[in-house]
């Protein structure tokens, strides 16, 4: 049996588990998944449990965050069943209609899926650029806090001055941004992702995703060297302790294979203490999601 030691869910051999922070599931349909353009049809298939799992093993993963894709309630629940039933999906970062008036009464639908760790809006999606700025939104985000649920800050990289006023507005709720903010790796662009960055990381109650880079670089030609002045960048922001790596599968797969892209990462954080690799591989997710 697992057991837990100072709060970090530890394996048999004592070790604190592995956690991929970041992953997707889905059953594809060209109507749900238009998304999925011609570049990236290598996409358009199902990524289901057993494949989640094959790909855990090339890496020793032990446990996993599911993040939703789409802004269904029914995927939300989808989801929630799957980590019923697989022991490997610790925790499920879902979506809920957080604008709408009803969303409090939503989310007592949801009241004993313990599992539910967290919610996300696709706000880089939005027409509108400063939707995450919005009264209707904001006011969701005040319902969640006390609720123990995390909220997952997807953006594009010109929209960190808009997340830098939404999290002030909310210094009590526990916040994780994905994807670095997707700065712009491809371009080899630094400014102004990093200055930004440096002062969203003064907020203490914002963690951040080592995910998604792979997918910002060139998918052909990227090196660890290309990705390292935006890793740099992170741990300079954040330190390793509000750290947490994920794979972004099945979409890395358009530039990296599952193991590969933890290669990369453990690779970069061989020189760092046994502390702060235990944090980035799974003793900060596991604090953060409770797991």
């Amino acid at each position: 049996m697992d057991g837990i030691a100072g709060g970090v869910r530890v394996s048999e051999a004592g070790r604190v588990e592995k956690i991929d922070a970041h992953h997707q599931l889905w059953r594809y349909s060209v109507e749900e998944y238009g998304w999925i353009e011609e570049p990236m049809k290598a996409l358009r298939r199902d990524f289901l449990v057993d494949d989640l799992t094959a790909a855990m093993a090339t890496a020793a993963i032990d446990g996993t965050i599911a993040v939703q894709t789409r802004q269904t309630m029914d995927e939300t629940r989808w989801l929630l069943d799957l980590a019923d039933t697989t022991d490997a999906i610790r925790g499920v970062v879902g979506w809920a209609p957080i604008a709408g008036e009803e969303f409090p009464g939503v989310m007592e639908k949801f009241d004993g899926r313990e599992k539910l760790k967290g919610l996300r809006h696709l706000i880089r999606d939005e027409k509108d650029e400063h939707y995450i700025l919005r009264e209707d939104f904001n006011s969701g985000i005040r319902t969640l806090q006390g609720s123990g649920l995390v909220y997952e800050i997807l953006i594009h990289a010109r929209q960190l001055d808009d997340a830098i006023y939404f999290v002030d507005e909310h210094p009590e709720q526990l916040f994780v941004l994905d994807h670095l903010a997707t700065p712009r790796i491809a371009k080899g662009k630094l400014e102004p992702w990093a200055s930004r960055m440096r002062e969203l990381g003064q907020r203490e109650n914002v963690c951040c995703k080592l995910s998604g880079m792979v997918t910002e670089a060139d998918w052909k030609s990227w090196t660890p060297e290309t990705l390292k002045p935006y890793l740099d960048l992170a741990v300079e922001v954040f330190g390793p302790e509000r750290l947490m790596a994920g794979s972004d599968w099945p979409i890395c797969l358009l530039a990296s294979e599952y193991a590969q892209w933890f290669e990369v990462l453990r690779s970069y954080f061989a020189g760092f203490s046994q502390n702060e690799q235990d944090a980035v591989f799974g003793g900060t997710a596991i604090a953060v999601y409770g797991l």
